[in-house]
């Protein structure tokens, strides 16, 4: 097939070189524009565009897409059919109706659920036990397109943003070859979506890690692991930020251990304390929660390299009662 690739992150780099490995003729990818970054702010290339340029492909990174020269440059490109991997525009209907397979979507997430810009880090946020690829035709809804075809992945106890990322990263390329495949041969019923049964998948940012420490063990737990890599869960102790990168939830034997702990050095009982209060510091920061005891395993303190919380915790002398805070001001 000749192919018109519409992507922008790293996600849609392995779906690009699977399409052509397979021995499709890319003629022409789209992707956003460059964007400063580091402290030269120097000029960037998205990862797509990398990629295309390594591949001899022609590269367009138009600012509208309601653009009567964009969508006559696309119709003389003659692409079979359109593929597009998180490339992070909407487009119109001038642009869906140009060839003739239509235009295919490839997103993470098994469609209805997860509509949105971050179906990846919800999902482990939310506490799913699978997720996986959805191929899809585009349509004028956001993410509302018939589904062509779903390919499942069961999330790990431990699963990560990062590692689920990965994940679905190769998954998504080995998706689109398929469904391209199967489009071919004319062996695709596409089917029309149901009604969400998720919140939308909204776009993540910083403070989206900012711990609330009235959330309970589990969900903290599981926000940790959903922002890892990126945004990351941070906290502040003395003022000072501590990036949070691995947690348990404190178990019956550890609850207890901790919760006295915290009454032999306070005097008082455990039930009293705060959400982020440290209750014990001794192999772990067990924190209490709105809804039991969480237990800091690896931390990242302000300026310095993330470490196992043990080491920490010999240069840092945190004491039983101090308070996690989402305030840089905060107390102890």
């Amino acid at each position: 097939m000749k192919i018109v690739y519409m992507g922008t992150p790293d996600f849609a780099v392995a779906p690009l070189k699977a399409v052509l490995s397979a021995g499709h003729e890319v003629v022409l990818v789209l992707t956003q524009a460059d964007k400063p970054k580091g402290r030269g702010h120097e000029m960037h290339f998205t990862p797509v565009k990398e990629a295309a340029l390594a591949a001899g492909i022609p590269v367009l990174q138009p600012v509208r897409m309601k653009d009567p020269e964009l969508w006559k440059t696309l119709r003389e490109a003659g692409a079979d059919v359109f593929v597009v991997a998180a490339y992070g525009k909407i487009l119109p209907k001038e642009i869906l109706d140009i060839p003739r397979y239509g235009c295919v979507n490839i997103h993470a997430s098994l469609l209805p659920a997860y509509r949105g810009a971050a179906p990846i880090q919800w999902a482990v946020i939310d506490g799913q036990k699978e997720s996986g690829v959805t191929t899809m035709l585009m349509g004028t809804g956001l993410d509302t397109g018939d589904i062509l075809r779903q390919y499942r992945v069961e999330l790990a106890a431990d699963e990560t943003g990062g590692s689920l990322f990965d994940r679905l990263t190769e998954l998504g390329a080995e998706a689109i070859v398929d469904t391209l495949k199967g489009l071919e041969a004319g062996d695709i019923t596409p089917v029309k979506q149901g009604e969400t049964t998720t919140a939308y998948a909204a776009m993540l940012s910083k403070e989206d890690g900012n711990a609330d420490w009235t959330k309970g063990a589990d969900a903290l737990e599981r926000l940790v692991r959903g922002l890892s890599p990126w945004p990351g869960v941070f906290t502040f102790l003395d003022g000072r930020m501590l990036k949070v990168w691995r947690t348990h939830v404190a178990g019956a034997a550890e609850t207890e251990a901790a919760e006295k702990a915290f009454a032999a050095s306070s005097g008082t009982d455990a039930e009293k304390a705060l959400p982020g209060t440290v209750l014990k510091a001794d192999g772990a920061l067990f924190v209490k929660t709105g809804d039991g005891v969480l237990a800091l395993d690896e931390v990242q303190p302000e300026g310095k390299k993330r470490m196992e919380t043990a080491a920490w915790l010999r240069g840092a002398r945190v004491k039983p009662g101090a308070v996690l805070s989402g305030k840089r001001e905060g107390n102890s």
